[in-house]
């Protein structure tokens, strides 16, 4: 049987499924079509109910909970790990909801971590995540970055105002929710729970092999440096991606309910994991 497998190009996500996908691990009767796509593209998808199992922004999830599962494993979460506010050269206002932002995506979760720092910015802009260091250092406004440009925004004369992550471990204590895999809920349970246990086989064989880096994770990597790569794997990829465990989940519940507040609906969180 084969299933269609969305991810993004990102060095944790390629990490992640390069023994999955690339059949360094024994998958049996399961096969996989994969699909590399930006997240806030694999979100839209999600909404769209495109793909049977899914890497996503945790803001999208709300919206998507009555056609997909969050599995265990695959997960991007951490901390130190969250989503930066940087400006460029020009000066920055007091208020920082009066500047234009520029952020990764709608659905995005750094999207949902901005608007609980800053619930009344309005005037917001969304680019792909890899289009906002250009925008801030093109005196635009502010951007929200996320990824790799994590590593390289200060190489470009941009400097932080605030690290968004930072902010809700303060406001919550729990690690920052990024982003997970989620699985269509028509698959047969038992199928979900045996992909489930492939992906969390395959980070483990990841990691048991690193730090050597293949081609695979390389050629993907949008023309990052070795050190960028390690560094971008080593801060999204860790023991809650191998298995999201009572505090990975509490934490997910965490943003939804964050999410509930922000947008004044009602979110069941009943079911909301593969178990």
């Amino acid at each position: 049987m084969k299933f269609t497998l969305g991810f993004s190009p990102c060095p944790n996500d390629t990490f992640i499924f390069d023994a999955l996908v690339n059949k360094k691990i024994d998958t049996g009767n399961i096969q996989f079509e994969t699909v590399l796509e930006d997240v806030q593209t694999l979100n839209q998808w999600a909404m769209q109910g495109k793909l049977t199992i899914s890497k996503l922004s945790y803001g999208v999830l709300p919206l998507v909970l009555d056609t997909y599962a969050v599995l265990n494993s695959g997960s991007a979460l951490g901390r130190g790990a969250g989503p930066l506010l940087i400006a460029g050269s020009n000066p920055v206002t007091n208020n920082i909801e009066e500047n234009t932002i520029a952020i990764p995506g709608e659905q995005t979760t750094a999207h949902l971590l901005f608007s609980l720092a800053y619930p009344k910015a309005k005037k917001k802009i969304f680019l792909r995540y890899d289009a906002i260091e250009d925008f801030v250092s093109n005196g635009n406004g502010l951007g929200v970055i996320i990824h790799e440009n994590r590593f390289t925004y200060a190489d470009k004369g941009l400097k932080k105002i605030i690290d968004l992550g930072n902010f809700w471990e303060k406001e919550t204590g729990n690690p920052i929710p990024l982003g997970g895999i989620v699985i269509n809920r028509e698959v047969d349970i038992n199928i979900q729970r045996k992909i489930d246990g492939l992906i969390k086989k395959s980070i483990e064989y990841a990691f048991s092999n690193y730090p050597r880096l293949n081609d695979y994770i390389r050629n993907n990597a949008q023309e990052m440096s070795e050190e960028v790569i390690r560094k971008h794997i080593e801060l999204y990829v860790n023991d809650y991606s191998i298995n999201l465990g009572e505090v990975g989940k509490d934490t997910v519940k965490k943003l939804l309910q964050v999410y509930q507040q922000l947008h004044n609906c009602t979110i069941d969180y009943e079911n909301i994991f593969v178990s």
